[in-house]
Parts: structure tokens; sequence; C-alpha cells
């Protein structure tokens, strides 16, 4: 493997991690604990880019950022803190959500259905993270934790996973990952 192709994963993959930080700062206040922001829209648009490997990598920088004190999550904040709050299962979904929709869509990069039931499903993977951290964290139901911790959320991440797929398939060409 020539010294080009090592690099330029590593690259994408920070850049994405970046993309996502500045996805934090977009946030609008949601109606609980967690707010909306574009982070999401970017952690599918990197599994979607990067694929399963280098997708999830992107999203551990970003924690890594976060973790060491970098104010790269929702509202400025890091920290561990931050990863063992109301938020923390989301921003560990992350990584878990771009590896699963990395999987999914580069098992047919070109069919349609696949690539939707590979955002889908990274979504669902952010979401279980996430409320299950809620709820043990709230002391509440896995329901309540869904009342609070997607319902309010899901219009605006749906919007946020169609707009991920169509920008993905216009830069795929642009950023290709060896």
């Amino acid at each position: 493997m020539t010294e080009n192709a090592q690099v330029k994963p590593l690259i994408y993959a920070s850049l994405f991690a970046a993309l996502t930080a500045i996805g934090a700062f977009i946030r609008i206040p949601g109606p609980g604990p967690v707010p909306i922001t574009l982070q999401i829209f970017f952690v599918i648009l990197t599994g979607l880019v990067l694929g399963n490997r280098w997708g999830a990598t992107s999203m551990v920088v970003y924690v890594m950022l976060g973790l060491i004190g970098l104010p790269v999550f929702s509202g400025g904040l890091s920290g561990i803190g931050v990863l063992l709050g109301p938020t923390g299962g989301y921003l560990m979904g992350f990584i878990i959500g771009a590896y699963v929709t990395g999987l999914i869509s580069h098992l047919a990069k070109e069919n349609l259905l696949v690539s939707v039931l590979a955002v889908v499903s990274g979504l669902f993977m952010i979401y279980l993270s996430g409320i299950v951290q809620l709820s043990i964290l709230l002391h509440i139901s896995l329901w309540e934790a869904i009342v609070i911790g997607v319902l309010p959320f899901i219009l605006f991440d749906i919007i946020k996973i169609a707009a991920a797929l169509i920008i993905a398939n216009k830069i795929r060409t642009i950023v290709v990952i060896p």
C-alpha cells in the first residue's frame, strides 16, 4: 500500500470528526435533556462515505477529542462527565451508528434500498445506545426514555438522514477510500 493510500483515510476520518464537532455547535434546545444538533447528519454521512472501519474510527476520534477536553460536544461541552451524562449514550452510539451504516451501505453502494436500510439501522443504533443510558441515568423506563430521547427528534433525524443519503451519493466519487 502506498503512503498516500495509508494517509488518505486518516485525513478523511479526521475531517469527518471535525465536521461532527461543527454539527454539535448547530444546536436547538430540545424538549428534554437532549438538544437537536447536526451531529446525526454527520455521523450517518461519515458511515455512508467512509465505510464501517473509517467511519467508526472517525467517531472514535470525535469522542476522544471531547474526552481530552476539547469543546466538541453539543453546547461546547467536553470531558468524561458528558460521556457519563444523559447524552453520553448517544455519543457512544455515534461510533456504533457510523460502523453499522458503513457496513450495510458498502455491501451494495448503488442500491437505494440497501442505503436506506443502512441509514435507518445506523440511526437505530444511536437511538438504542442513547435511550439505554437515559433510562439508567434518569431511573426511567425504556418507553419513557424513548418518549423524551427519540420521539421529539425523529422527524428532524429523518430529514437529516435523507440529506445525508443525497449528499453521500454526490461525494462518494470524490472521497475514495482505498
